[in-house]
């Protein structure tokens, strides 16, 4: 946690993939000619349905950033008054990172926010980060993860990620693979993935990964629902013991800019693909989260906001037939096996 160990009986139900503050504006994808006049301009009730649309086609969209703080700090307090625990934030170097910002929620709203360390994409980094050697990641996430932030050094983070690679996977993602199972060999820490968006990349990353000498079973591969559409092979990459987390719930748009050719699933598909993965015996591998990243997904902005899970996913589960019983391991369990470890001193 940002404000130090907390016992784990305490994490309550957990958001294991979420942000407060980054910066996305360098994944802005043109929209239709048509609508790009409708995209220019601030989030409205007259271009919001085209946002939801095309939510990477506004370039306002693609930043949680100062005017979204007292939005971030309501929907914590919301969050924690509807029962919500913890809050997992993914924000790694290259996205620019707010560890303040995550002192001042969990202070403010009591609900628990842990850090995370590591490197995102290759596309975002600074020519002096692209240059650095496996080594020098290594010392940086064990630094942040032992001593406390390079940015804000008496917090120390609670995991690694998430750490992101597209596909074919770069040299330096390659790298910060193999330096985030170091660090994970020598500390049992958790770590989460972000895979590039091709059904193989979640089986690369997993296998340089275990080369490097990683614990998959600490391991998270997150956006498994934008990332694996046949069943069987989602089955296949379960059997890794990797904790297959279907994390873009509150997306509703069939349409996903970044693959044209790829339909985004509905919540009540997610809930079907979880089902999928517990009637194959493996419940214990299974987390979900919202993945807010940009405006338009929060309450202020029209969005379903970070409570969605819990007002509007967990009842769903239960209509669909899983058990209260299986909804806390997902959302209690599951997350406190994953992200607690005996952290070094």
């Amino acid at each position: 946690m940002v404000h130090g160990l907390v016992p784990s009986i305490n994490l309550g139900r957990t958001l294991t993939h979420e942000h407060f503050e980054l910066d996305y504006t360098s994944f802005y994808k043109s929209p239709p000619q048509n609508v790009k006049t409708f995209m220019e301009d601030k989030i409205t009730l007259r271009n919001a349905g085209l946002v939801k649309q095309y939510p990477y086609g506004c370039k306002y969209n693609l930043s949680l950033d100062v005017e979204t703080r007292p939005s971030i700090m309501r929907e914590m307090s919301l969050y924690h008054q509807w029962g919500g625990g913890s809050v997992v934030e993914n924000t790694s170097y290259g996205l620019k990172r707010n560890v303040s910002l995550m002192i001042k929620v969990q202070q403010e709203t009591s609900v628990n926010i842990i850090a995370g360390t590591g490197y995102y994409l290759a596309s975002v980094q600074f020519p002096s980060v692209l240059n650095m050697s496996k080594e020098s990641m290594y010392d940086v996430m064990f630094t942040e993860l032992t001593s406390g932030c390079v940015d804000y050094p008496e917090v120390k983070c609670g995991f690694i990620g998430e750490v992101a690679s597209d596909w074919p996977i770069h040299d330096f993602e390659k790298r910060a693979i193999q330096a985030t199972a170091e660090v994970q060999s020598v500390l049992k820490c958790p770590v989460t993935f972000h895979p590039g968006r091709s059904p193989k990349a979640p089986f690369e990353i997993i296998r340089i990964f275990q080369e490097a000498g990683g614990d998959v079973r600490k391991a998270v591969m997150s956006h498994l629902d934008r990332t694996i559409p046949d069943p069987e092979v989602l089955l296949t990459f379960a059997e890794s013991g990797a904790y297959c987390q279907q994390d873009l719930f509150g997306t509703e748009c069939s349409h996903y800019q970044f693959h044209s050719t790829y339909d985004m699933p509905s919540d009540a598909q997610r809930i079907d693909r979880i089902k999928l993965i517990l009637e194959d015996g493996r419940a214990d591998q299974i987390l979900i989260s919202h993945d807010i990243h940009t405006k338009h997904r929060l309450m202020d902005f029209g969005g379903h906001g970070y409570s969605h899970i819990l007002n509007n996913v967990l009842h769903k589960m239960l209509t669909k037939g899983i058990s209260q019983e299986t909804i806390d391991k997902i959302t209690i369990e599951n997350p406190k096996n994953w992200i607690c470890y005996e952290q070094h001193s």
